[in-house]
């Protein structure tokens, strides 16, 4: 049978047009990766440093700028989130790298609690289990989102019973809200990553790509310190 001409040219344009599909999303997710890499450096060397000045862990652990250290970082999340898409890609990237390094005052405490050694081991076990549920989010077929669903509404659960346990003060309930944690924010990391894979539009401009990139860092750094945060309390040494 004779093969049309404009039959094979229309499948090598098919072609062409998928690849060019599969190197924009792979240079876009690449993006999304460099960003929450840069970010959680950027966090873990500002804890480090304030950890390390007695004047400045007093300042951000001993006064009254303790809450604003505390809370700042949840207001820079609301902030980029509703308002990212009205920012230059200038001012989206500095408010991403503000949010990172309030994330690293505010998280301080972690060196001055814990020990050198047991929290690079658990930045370790973070990465190693991170990097795997994000591969799984990316490359599987499955429709991830009844498992998103269903960790989300597990993260409000553990939420309240965090807010409960301030007040009964109980290890074990404490234990308990860590394993689940720890299961909930992997199921969340894998149905996110599927999730910023999925919000990948070829079309879109450079400064609409590179804000979607930070709003992706920003969902999966949050994903990766929350988990880290979980395994800590787990497998942590304190000092």
């Amino acid at each position: 049978m004779a093969l049309d001409p404009r039959q094979a040219s229309a499948g090598f344009g098919a072609r062409a047009r998928s690849a060019e599909v599969d190197a924009g999303l792979r240079a876009y997710m690449l993006k999304v990766y460099n960003y929450m890499t840069v970010g959680l450096l950027l966090t873990g060397a500002v804890a480090f440093y304030i950890s390390t000045s007695e004047t400045l862990a007093h300042l951000f652990h001993s006064t009254p700028l303790h809450w604003v250290v505390i809370f700042a970082p949840l207001g820079m999340v609301f902030f980029l989130s509703a308002r990212v898409h009205k920012l230059s890609v200038g001012a989206a990237q500095a408010s991403f790298w503000i949010f990172a390094a309030l994330m690293g005052a505010s998280l301080s405490w972690v060196f001055l609690v814990y020990t050198g050694e047991s929290v690079f081991r658990v930045f370790l076990y973070t990465a190693a289990g991170f990097g795997g549920l994000s591969l799984f989010g990316y490359t599987t077929k499955k429709d991830l989102g009844p498992i998103g669903a269903f960790c989300i509404m597990g993260l409000i659960g553990i939420i309240v019973a965090m807010v409960i346990n301030i007040f009964v003060g109980s290890s074990g309930m404490a234990w308990i809200i860590s394993v689940l944690g720890v299961l909930i924010f992997a199921g969340l990391t894998a149905y996110d990553t599927q999730k910023i894979k999925e919000n990948y539009y070829a079309a879109d401009g450079q400064a609409v790509m590179t804000k979607k990139a930070i709003m992706g860092a920003l969902t999966l750094y949050l994903d990766f310190i929350n988990m880290f945060m979980f395994l800590l309390h787990l497998f942590g040494n304190r000092e």
